[in-house]
C-alpha cells in the first residue's frame, strides 16, 4: 500500500455490502477494498450470491465468502457500502440492512452521495450502540483556487482516463507502491471515496461544491508538497457529458507536471451512457494536454491499460498496438506490474531537475 501516516477507514472485521450488485464495475469499491485491504475484510454481503466467493464474482478476494446475512459472520465490526450507484443513492432496501448493522454494534462506512448521518433513526441507533457513521464524501470545503505556493519540489502526476471506472484509482495506488519499491518517497493522493477508505486521507472531490473543487485540489497538493512524488487519483474524464466538471477542476486544481492515461481495453461506449461511443484515445489525450497547458504544460508520459477482459495473448497484442500508435510506455499495473510506468515518471521528473 502506498505509504501513509493515516489510519485506513473502517475496522479489522469489515463486511462489504454489495446486495444484488456484486460485479466488478458496480462494486468497484468492494473490488479495491478486497485487493488493497483484503486482510480486513471478512465477508461480502449479497443474499443473491450466497455461497460463492469474492474471487468468483469480482476476480479478487480469494475465498472471502459471499454471505446472505450478518448472522453468518463472526464478530463483524464494520459494514462498508461497496458499490458506486448512479447519483450515489443508497438503494431504499439497504437502509434496513444498515440499521440492523448499527443495532448489532457495527460502525458504518459509506462513500455514497446520500448521507446516512442525515438519517435521524440511524443516527440515534448509532449513538445508543456507541458506533460511528462515516460518510466519506461529506465535506465542508469552501476555498477557491489561488495558484499560490504550489512549489515544484514535489513532482505531481495525475491519472486521467478515457472514461469513468477504467482503473484510474487502482493505477495510481499501484504506481505509488511501485515508486516506493524503487526507494522513492511517493504519496498516493486520494480524491474519491474508495481511495480515502484505503489511504485514510484525501478529499471527495466529486462531492465538493463546484466553485471550490479547484481549491480543494490545491489543498491536497499543499498538504503533500514535502513528498518527492505525489500520484493523484483522477476522477471520470473531461470528455464525459455527465462528469466533466469535476475532472477539469481536478486537472486545474492539482496543476500536474505529468499525466498517466488510463483506459479499459475492449470498452466502446460511455459508462452509464451506452448509447454514446467513446472518443478516441488521441482526442482525449489531446484535450487533456490542451487544458493542462493553461497551467503546467503537462504531457501524457505513459499509458496504464486495464486488460481485465483480455487473455494474456490479447493483452500483449493490445499493448504492442498502443505502443506503436503513441510511442509511450504502456502496461497493465496488475497484469504486467508498474516498472514501465514508474520509470517513465522518474525520467520525466529527472528531466525537470
Amino acid at each position: 500500500m502506498a505509504s501513509s501516516t493515516n489510519t485506513p477507514i473502517g475496522g479489522s472485521r469489515i463486511v462489504i455490502l454489495t446486495e444484488g450488485k456484486t460485479d466488478p464495475l458496480t462494486a468497484k469499491t468492494a473490488n479495491v477494498m478486497l485487493r488493497c485491504r483484503g486482510e480486513d475484510v471478512v465477508a461480502v454481503l449479497d443474499s443473491t450470491q450466497k455461497g460463492k466467493t469474492a474471487q468468483e464474482l469480482l476476480g479478487v478476494g480469494g475465498d472471502t465468502p459471499i454471505v446472505g446475512s450478518l448472522d453468518e459472520v463472526e464478530k463483524p465490526d464494520t459494514l462498508l457500502i461497496g458499490v458506486a450507484t448512479a447519483g450515489g443513492k443508497i438503494p431504499a432496501e439497504w437502509r434496513a440492512l444498515c440499521l440492523d448493522a448499527v443495532k448489532r454494534g457495527m460502525s458504518i462506512v459509506s462513500g455514497m452521495h446520500q448521507f446516512l448521518s442525515d438519517d435521524a433513526e440511524i443516527v440515534a441507533a448509532a449513538a445508543e450502540a456507541g458506533v460511528t457513521i462515516h460518510d466519506v464524501r461529506k465535506n465542508n470545503e469552501k476555498d477557491v483556487a489561488t495558484r499560490l505556493d504550489l512549489t515544484d519540489d514535489c513532482f505531481r502526476v495525475l491519472t486521467i482516463g478515457q472514461d469513468c471506472s477504467v482503473g484510474k484509482m487502482l493505477s495510481a495506488l499501484e504506481i505509488s507502491r511501485g515508486l516506493e519499491r524503487k526507494g522513492v518517497d511517493s504519496k498516493f493522493v486520494a480524491t474519491g471515496q474508495t481511495g480515502i477508505m484505503v489511504e485514510g486521507d484525501g478529499l471527495p472531490i466529486d462531492c465538493v461544491v463546484s466553485d471550490f473543487v479547484n481549491g480543494a485540489c490545491e489543498k491536497l497538493v499543499r498538504q503533500n508538497l514535502s513528498r518527492e512524488v505525489m500520484i493523484v487519483e483522477g476522477q471520470a474524464t473531461i470528455t464525459h457529458p455527465r462528469f466533466s466538471a469535476v475532472s477539469l477542476g481536478l486537472l486545474h486544481g492539482t496543476n500536474p507536471h505529468a499525466m498517466i492515461y488510463v483506459y479499459e481495453a475492449g470498452r466502446e461506449t460511455m459508462r452509464g451512457m451506452d448509447y454514446l461511443p467513446l472518443p478516441s484515445h488521441k482526442s482525449v489525450i489531446d484535450a487533456y494536454e490542451h487544458m493542462a497547458a493553461f497551467g503546467n504544460p503537462a504531457k501524457v508520459i505513459a499509458i496504464a491499460m486495464n486488460s481485465r477482459k483480455l487473455s494474456d495473448a490479447e493483452a500483449e497484442a493490445e499493448r504492442e498496438r498502443m505502443r506503436a500508435e503513441f510511442g509511450l510506455p504502456i502496461a497493465d499495473p496488475i497484469r504486467h506490474g508498474t516498472d514501465e510506468l514508474t520509470d517513465a515518471i522518474l525520467a520525466a521528473k529527472n528531466a525537470r531537475s
